[in-house]
C-alpha cells in the first residue's frame, strides 16, 4: 500500500534554501542600493564626491581661504579646509582611505601635523604624491575614500 506522504526537506536542506534565500535578498538590495552624486554642477566637468552604496569617494579637494581663495595661503590652512565628508552623511572616521598631492615635499611636515589632529586614530590608509602642480596654485589636494559601517 502506498501512502502520500511528503517529504520535508532536511535540516541541512533547510539551512541550504534559507541561507540562499537570504543571499538573493542580499543581491537584490545591492542591485538598488542608492548611487548619488555630492555638489554636481552640470558645468564643472566632475562632481565633489560621489555615493556608491554604502563609499564614498571624495574627488581631490583643495582648501581655499574664508575667500576662497588659494594663493597666499599657507599649507596648514589649505590642509585645514580639504577633507569634507559630512555634507555627504559620513563621518571622518569612516575614511579608509587618503591620497595626498603636494606640491613641494618641503611642506610635508607643516601637512602632517594638520592631517594628524584632523584624522581620528586609528589613521586611514594613506599614500602622499609630490605632483608639479595643482590648479588654482593649491599647495595640497586631497581625495578620500570613505566607508559607512
Amino acid at each position: 500500500m502506498k501512502t502520500n506522504v511528503e517529504k520535508r526537506p532536511s535540516g541541512t536542506s533547510w539551512f541550504r534554501l534559507s541561507l540562499a534565500g537570504v543571499l538573493a535578498l542580499c543581491v537584490i538590495g545591492s542591485a538598488f542600493a542608492q548611487n548619488r552624486a555630492i555638489d554636481f554642477q552640470k558645468s564643472m566637468p566632475f562632481s565633489e564626491g560621489y555615493v556608491a552604496g554604502n563609499t564614498l569617494y571624495v574627488a581631490g579637494q583643495q582648501g581655499p581661504d574664508a575667500q576662497r581663495k588659494l594663493n597666499g595661503t599657507d599649507i596648514t590652512l589649505q590642509t585645514t579646509n580639504t577633507i569634507a565628508v559630512k555634507k555627504a552623511g559620513f563621518q571622518m572616521t569612516d575614511i579608509v582611505s587618503v591620497t595626498v598631492y603636494v606640491t613641494d615635499l618641503n611642506d610635508v611636515p607643516k601637512m602632517n601635523e594638520v592631517y594628524k589632529k584632523l584624522m581620528p586614530d586609528p589613521k586611514p590608509a594613506r599614500a602622499t604624491v609630490q605632483v608639479a602642480g595643482l590648479i588654482g596654485g593649491a599647495k595640497v589636494e586631497i581625495s578620500a575614500i570613505a566607508v559607512k559601517q
